[in-house]
């Protein structure tokens, strides 16, 4: 409420401020130049408070609704939101229990944990706060026991559509049963209307992945910040927040003037006829070896970089030619790993590093340390400071980072930025956030920035990640291999046999491209992971073959039914999906979880939690196939029954492995 009223306060003063030096601007009097520069200030600050008012009047209407009444007393029936996260619906359950029953802890976060499927007589969530709650009143001299707590909060949770009922057990704890019914009608609502997202406060967001260098492949190096990336995107973009994706290009500094030198040498007639440089990184190599052996290329590589950042015509032409060979390649790799990203390269930030500069010296940031000038990130001056002019007058990668979080946040309004790129970099991520933060460009209680940190790739003997000579590993290579690998276990089962052509290259490309995506982001980011083929394309556990394989079962069992399942809006007004079975009612259970498991990925930015999640919907859906038959056919193999019911739950079973696998960047295919 605080941070809303102040700047509710403080707008109408800035907009007539603005106002009057338009008008002074409009009467063209003295020092134009200072007004107009005022006036920008102004309208840009003016702009930055309107976007973060209408974010805090958004965050305070969206939290308000998905509290779904919780403040209210106890008893109450609460509304339940058409498409909700089970954790959050439950804590607004006992958020207002709590309330009800002990008024002084009313802020008390409430404790909601899922219970271990094993164990389903405990009920499939608990409410865990009796026990703190019980420290706490003895504190206060009031000897309460915990299950006499638990009993309290049980009397005062308000009726929910999701609950069948609550039982106090153990030491204290309120065991949650989930009812049929919702479930059975939660069901038929995806069915109906798709898998809908979970309602969550929307946010700009911009996340910086993929990152490679112009004038070089893409390499293993470059498959995790991109596989992550894109993953991250497509959650937050089903989550309906405004997402950016930026491709941070490394396309500017030293490097490119020994390529333009060397570009003058080889193709003198490059202005009027395109070269045919088909190899960027044998190009790039000559010239290193060019400017490490040969000291007057060296000097007029120096003197190409001074014309290329000052504007020469002939130098920009050249880089721009050495670009537009480095997109093609790095494109080729994007259509593959079907990853869509802007780009946005160092570059773009030329002028806007001479503006933070500026807005650094103004604000008394910088200090001169033996030429350059640096800045410390807190007062104290402690750890590394930021090097933001050389002493040679030249920009860093500090200068650059510091101007594209200042554009990020000033010019493109986003609320949340991401970036995804290996742990190496977390001391410079942080450096730069704490600058940020400390310079006024950053304003924790409105924005947040993540660093996305992931480890490095492995080969099968623990090292990094190479290939026999030792060179770092070509990511169209790896890339080749998997198509290679994937075909021929298709082959070894015969699927080129009974697949069309055009059904064998899909199952190729879905086995190929999903193992190498998924084989990543199944395992905790942070750590390090071992590169295998063989594992990778294995068809048990937990790997995108056998979920692949899985899924396409599921989808045959309504295909091999002899009846219509294509209009399941239509099956639903005749059907509807009974659980009355023990396993038919785990798989529902586990379907439901889907909410909760992608908030929990949007908050940690965690995928392998997804992966979990996917793995454990094909267990359970296996389970439940062995043992509740959805068709029933005689000895002589004729369809005798088809429970309709089940085959609605095993489409349920396909809409949300279909969302999720879109999310990992898996490729499902009907036929494999």
């Amino acid at each position: 409420k605080v941070p809303l009223a102040q700047y509710i306060q403080r707008l109408p003063p800035k907009e007539l401020e603005t106002q009057k030096l338009a008008e002074k601007l409009q009467t063209k009097g003295e020092n134009v130049e200072q007004v107009d520069e005022d006036l920008i200030k102004l309208q840009v600050e003016n702009q930055k408070l309107k976007h973060r008012l209408a974010i805090l009047k958004q965050s305070i209407a969206e939290e308000s609704k998905a509290a779904g009444g919780a403040s209210g007393g106890g008893g109450g029936a609460m509304q339940l939101p058409g498409s909700c996260s089970i954790t959050e619906h439950l804590q607004s359950v006992f958020a207002q229990a709590i309330a009800s029953a002990f008024p002084e802890y009313k802020d008390t976060p409430v404790s909601i944990a899922a219970v271990n499927s094993a164990s389903a007589k405990f009920g499939d969530y608990q409410c865990n706060n009796a026990m703190k709650l019980s420290k706490q009143l003895k504190e206060k001299g009031i000897n309460k026991s915990p299950r006499d707590i638990a009993t309290e909060i049980q009397k005062n949770c308000p009726a929910s559509p999701l609950v069948d009922k609550l039982e106090v057990a153990g030491a204290g704890f309120v065991n949650v049963f989930l009812s049929k019914e919702f479930a059975s009608q939660a069901l038929s609502n995806l069915l109906r209307n798709g898998v809908k997202p979970p309602p969550v406060p929307k946010k700009r967001v911009l996340v910086d992945f993929s990152s490679p260098n112009i004038a070089k492949q893409m390499h293993v190096g470059h498959l995790r910040s991109t596989i992550i990336g894109e993953s991250i995107c497509r959650l937050l973009e089903f989550l309906q927040h405004d997402v950016i994706r930026i491709n941070h290009l490394g396309d500017w500094g030293t490097q490119f003037g020994m390529l333009i030198a060397h570009l003058e040498d080889r193709f003198p007639n490059f202005l009027n006829e395109s070269p045919p440089i088909g190899d960027l990184q044998t190009f790039y190599k000559e010239s290193k070896k060019r400017f490490d052996e040969d000291e007057e290329f060296k000097k007029r590589a120096y003197s190409r970089v001074v014309s290329l950042q000052s504007g020469e015509s002939n130098s920009l032409k050249a880089w721009q030619l050495i670009c537009d060979v480095s997109r093609k390649e790095f494109q080729t790799i994007y259509n593959r790993l079907d990853v869509s990203i802007q780009e946005r390269g160092e570059s773009f930030y030329q002028s806007r590093m001479l503006s933070v500069v500026e807005y650094l010296r103004k604000k008394n940031m910088l200090e001169v340390d033996e030429g350059r000038e640096i800045m410390w990130t807190d007062e104290s001056k402690t750890g590394i400071p930021l090097t933001i002019v050389k002493s040679d007058g030249g920009f860093t990668y500090d200068t650059s980072d510091m101007a594209a979080i200042r554009h990020r946040l000033e010019e493109e309004l986003c609320t949340w930025l991401i970036y995804v790129v290996d742990a190496g970099q977390s001391t410079h991520f942080n450096t730069i956030f704490k600058a940020a933060e400390r310079s006024g460009i950053l304003n924790p209680a409105v924005q947040r920035v993540d660093h996305v940190q992931f480890g490095v790739v492995l080969g099968e003997d623990g090292k990094k990640f190479k290939t026999r000579s030792g060179d770092t590993v070509k990511l169209s290579d790896l890339l080749d291999e998997g198509m290679k690998r994937s075909l021929n276990q298709l082959q070894s089962r015969g699927r080129n046999d009974v697949l069309t052509p055009q059904e064998l290259t899909d199952a190729q490309e879905a086995v190929a491209y999903g193992c190498i995506k998924y084989a990543d982001l199944c395992h905790n980011r942070i750590s390090d992971y071992i590169f295998s083929f063989d594992k990778m394309l294995e068809d048990r556990g937990n790997t995108a073959v056998y979920l692949l394989y899985t899924y396409t079962r599921i989808c045959s069992i309504a295909r091999n039914s002899g009846e219509d399942f294509s209009d399941l809006a239509k099956v639903l007004e005749g059907v509807s999906i009974e659980l009355a079975h023990e396993k038919e009612w785990k798989l529902a259970k586990t379907l439901l979880k889907m909410h909760d498991i992608l908030i929990k990925c949007s908050n940690e930015l965690f995928l392998h939690f997804l992966c979990e999640f996917c793995y454990e919907v094909c267990a359970t859906f296996t389970e439940f196939y062995d043992s509740c038959y959805c068709i029933e056919k005689n000895k002589s193999g004729e369809i005798v029954a088809v429970n309709r019911s089940r085959i609605l739950l095993c489409e349920a079973t396909a809409a949300v492995l279909r969302q999720s696998f879109f999310i990992l960047g898996l490729k499902p295919v009907a036929k494999i």
